[in-house]
């Protein structure tokens, strides 16, 4: 059995199984996941959600940039000469938090 047949053939139940042992940073029984096996368990759940049709908004890794969509906190948001003056980001697009 290939390994794109074994995820084809994957149960919703193993995968949500892999899913949070991803999420908790251990498996169900409380033992820590190597960096091995995150790293295949992160592949395997990638190549889930993307052969069955996962919507995006339930992917592992998904952000939801909501309202900071085109802010400065947008990654996509270029950061050159063009956007202002000096080249930094426009100021009205951050704000100070104090505590």
């Amino acid at each position: 059995m290939t390994y794109e047949e074994l995820i084809e053939r994957l149960d919703p139940a193993v995968y949500q199984s892999l899913k949070r042992a991803l999420e908790l940073g251990k498996w169900p029984d409380g033992r820590k996941l190597s960096d091995e096996q995150r790293s295949i368990c992160m592949e395997a759940v990638i190549y889930y959600e993307d052969h069955h049709q996962i919507p995006r908004e339930e992917r592992v890794g998904y952000l939801d940039r909501g309202k900071k969509a085109g802010t400065a906190c947008d990654p996509s948001v270029s950061r050159t000469a063009g956007n202002s003056t000096n080249g930094a980001a426009d100021s009205d697009q951050f704000f100070e938090v104090k505590s």
